[in-house]
């Protein structure tokens, strides 16, 4: 048996939560008159923070190629950043960044409705998300096994939830800031 070629564990895009002109002269040493950017990748949400090209200029929820072939606005990677390294602008954006980013990815989170299963005896994962408790995770299941669910209007019509694709950015978020014991979208490395 041959073996699978490792997973792809970098991002290729990520929207801008905040463009730091001038730098930032706080944090683990890494003093920058640089401009950098902080930034959310779009496939696996990690929080990373970029050198950006000078003379460029990025404004919030603008996305831009970070991966590793040539990058107009980016001019390095400095690493991933936790949570509490957001600035309180980047912090402010970042659900609404995060909701964006689930909208565009309707697909890969309707699967999730679709193929969420129990992750303990007593927990099921679609528990996991904000507002949903034994009851609505029933009608989901329900719904489901009659058909799949196409769309996030499908959801929200069949299931009752007011907005999926704003409960899985709240979650994203909750696993982003260390508040959930369990991650179903972040990685956790």
């Amino acid at each position: 048996m041959g073996m699978s070629p490792p997973a792809k564990r970098y991002e290729d895009y990520a929207l801008v939560l905040d463009f730091l002109p001038y730098g930032r002269p706080s944090g683990r040493g890494r003093h920058t008159s640089m401009p950098i950017a902080q930034l959310i990748g779009e496939t696996f949400f990690t929080l990373l923070e970029a050198e950006v090209k000078r003379g460029c200029t990025l404004s919030p929820h603008e996305r831009i190629y970070v991966g590793r072939d040539f990058r107009d606005k980016i001019s390095r990677i400095m690493g991933r950043i936790d949570y509490e390294e957001l600035t309180a602008s980047a912090k402010a954006e970042l659900e609404s960044a995060v909701e964006e980013l689930v909208r565009g990815q309707e697909k890969r989170f309707v699967e999730f409705f679709n193929e969420a299963q129990a992750i303990t005896p007593r927990m099921h994962a679609l528990e996991l998300l904000p507002g949903i408790g034994k009851k609505t995770m029933w009608q989901i299941i329900n719904e489901r096994e009659k058909a799949p669910f196409k769309s996030f209007k499908d959801i929200q019509d069949r299931a009752g939830i007011p907005d999926p694709a704003k409960l899985i950015a709240k979650r994203i978020v909750e696993e982003l800031s260390g508040e959930s014991k369990y991650r179903l979208f972040v990685r956790a490395d």
